[in-house]
């Protein structure tokens, strides 16, 4: 069975785009093959690595990494996941069989203390509801 291929899109590919790659990996890592990226990448943030770990979820290999990096690959899936990522999505020349948009808060301006595990915990809860729909396609 061939592997489909997921982007998980955000701005800065320091928190909510890791979380997905790293979660895809983790739920259905036989059925797909995860990636990230950001519109305007920065470095992982200290905290979505902590709570990776603390949810028992590995980290290695994780790396913040520019949308221009997947100009000339394809995807059967990409899952932006945030406004200002769906904005340079609409110019990105790499190819995408489906896009999904799925705004989940930057909990870098959400300023509380669990902001990165509800940022996870959503993004848990969407590929929960999304795996089932693609386990059998």
């Amino acid at each position: 069975m061939t592997k489909r291929r997921v982007l998980f899109l955000c701005n800065a590919n320091s928190a909510r785009s890791l979380m997905g790659e790293a979660l895809l990996r983790h739920m259905a890592a036989d059925r797909f093959e995860a990636y990230s990226a950001g519109s305007e990448p920065d470095e992982p943030h200290a905290l979505t690595l902590e709570v990776l770990r603390k949810q028992g979820l590995p980290t290695d290999g994780l790396r913040s990494k520019a949308l221009d990096e997947f100009e000339s690959e394809t995807f059967d899936f990409v899952i932006v996941l945030c406004d200002k990522a769906q904005q340079a999505c609409r110019d990105w020349q790499g190819k995408a069989a489906e896009v999904l948009f799925w705004d989940i808060r930057d909990p870098r301006l959400i300023g509380k203390a669990d902001a990165y595990e509800q940022a996870l915990l959503e993004i848990r809860r969407r590929l929960q509801l999304w795996l089932p729909l693609h386990t059998s396609d």
